[in-house]
């Protein structure tokens, strides 16, 4: 080779090197923010709002017709608190009537679109406020109910199908007008619901994963086996197979209809599967309005075009053009709402977990259960009476709850040991007759748990009165049976 040829080939450029793996990792945080600050369509964010008000307006007008507002909230003479909230009472009638009432009307509002964000906060605060009355109506989906409603004053979920959209001069679903006034809808807004139904459902599969789950099938072969005196299926579903069956597609259902839904491959077949799994569900146990709010959560999951896609589906891809090029537009970005956004995620993710920090057998004890998306995994029946003694005479008594608890209180409070000792210091300050006296109470109590034989659940000897109320492990509940 010659010295020209050597002087030539060095002023040829460098070969360009990809970046290593340490570069692309360095930047992926800026590429997942840039993302989630990305525009996007606004269709599907408002179809969930519009779903969702729906159920939120319809239960409430159920609860109404039902009498569960008397039932619930008026009737007992005695309501179980969470702790730090015992001040929190319900409304002497009609008030709290008028109070369900409200959350009709709001729930109509968010379903219309109108004073979405004000709707949105009004429900969430009001429903909030009726769920902490009383703990022994607690259920998983009111709690994901107030997380939803929750994001839906902080997210602009009117942008479509909306009636405020129209008062403000916009046309309702035509896109451009909205999002100039009611701001502009980005991927971060669909990933914040996203994540959220995936933290529920995988935390309900892994729940699942327990002896009694995969290796008895317990509780749904006692559930199904309520129903077989139905013609056809009745014999079927006491089938202890069924049970297996059943039990293993549920946890493997949870475990992986976030991923299954998201992938464009497997979306058809994981809707189909959502659909069967929920309005089963929803035939079989009495899970109120469950199934409904999980299948309007999954649509999140879905293009946030589709109900655009369903409308050109029947009259055609006019606006196809405009959504594709909508698409590509970002926005300036948002840190304070992605960082409020993850920490609201990194709590829910936390949670779950306080169960580690209790001893014994989480769905025996219970303790940490609450607020922690552990669905379907307990059948319990119990019977507890508490024995009364005044140390400074020796009188004693025996109470039974049923003197002053509604049926679904004692029911509930029977296997619970955080409500069972609630009502003995509640016992100890009725028999109290002045201020310092020492009342004892200790409780008798026995519960049945998925499918075992009733087993003594609270330590007879153990006097609840000198136990103060508070989130540490309560030392009185005995060891959960093999």
């Amino acid at each position: 080779m010659t010295d020209s040829a050597r002087d030539d080939s060095s002023d040829a450029p460098a070969p360009r090197q990809s970046p290593g793996l340490g570069a692309r990792l360095g930047r992926a945080p800026l590429a997942f923010i840039q993302y989630l600050n990305q525009e996007a369509d606004g269709c599907g964010l408002s179809a969930l709002r519009v779903g969702l008000g729906i159920i939120l307006c319809t239960s409430a007008l159920r609860f109404l017709f039902k009498g569960w507002v008397e039932e619930i909230y008026v009737a007992p003479r005695f309501h179980f608190t969470y702790f730090g909230f015992e001040w929190v009472k319900p409304w002497p009638e009609p008030w709290m009537s008028l109070h369900v009432g409200a959350l009709a009307l709001f729930g109509a509002c968010i379903a219309l679109g109108l004073f979405t964000r004000w709707a949105a906060a009004c429900y969430f605060l009001l429903f909030s406020y009726a769920e902490l009355i009383e703990k022994a109506a607690y259920l998983n989906h009111y709690y994901l109910v107030s997380i939803l409603v929750l994001f839906l004053v902080f997210v602009p979920a009117d942008v479509h199908f909306s009636l405020g959209a129209r008062l403000r001069g916009g046309r309702i679903g035509s896109g451009a007008a909205e999002l100039g006034r009611l701001g502009r809808v980005t991927n971060g807004h669909y990933a914040l619901f996203r994540a959220q139904l995936a933290i529920v459902y995988l935390y309900a599969g892994l729940a699942k994963l327990n002896s009694d789950w995969l290796f008895r099938a317990e509780p749904i072969h006692t559930w199904l086996r309520a129903y077989s005196e139905l013609p056809l299926l009745g014999p079927w579903l006491n089938e202890p197979f069924i049970a297996f069956a059943v039990s293993y597609f549920g946890a493997l259902f949870d475990l992986t209809i976030p991923f299954a839904i998201s992938w464009p491959r497997s979306r058809p077949y994981a809707i189909g599967l959502a659909l069967v799994f929920h309005l089963s569900i929803s035939f079989l146990f009495p899970v109120g309005v469950f199934s409904y709010v999980m299948l309007i959560g999954l649509t999140s999951f879905l293009p946030p075009a589709w109900p655009r896609l369903v409308y050109e589906y029947f009259r055609g891809p006019a606006s196809r053009v405009e959504r594709r090029r909508a698409a590509v537009k970002s926005r300036p970005q948002n840190l304070l709402w992605i960082g409020l956004a993850c920490f609201h995620l990194g709590i829910q993710v936390l949670i779950p977990l306080r169960f580690l920090l209790y001893p014994g057998h989480v769905n025996w004890t219970e303790q940490g259960f609450r607020f922690s998306w552990r669905v379907m995994l307990l059948e319990k029946a119990g019977h507890v009476e508490f024995h009364v003694l005044r140390p400074r005479t020796g009188e004693e008594f025996l109470v039974f709850p049923r003197d002053e608890l509604t049926a679904i209180q004692r029911k509930q409070m029977a296997v619970e040991a955080d409500m069972i000792h609630e009502y003995a210091l509640h016992l100890a300050n009725l028999y109290r007759r002045e201020p310092g006296e020492v009342i004892e109470v200790r409780a008798d109590s026995f519960v049945a748990w998925n499918g075992r034989p009733s087993q003594r659940f609270i330590d007879p000897t153990t006097d609840l009165a000198a136990i103060p109320r508070s989130l540490h492990a309560l030392p009185f509940i005995l060891p959960a049976p093999p």
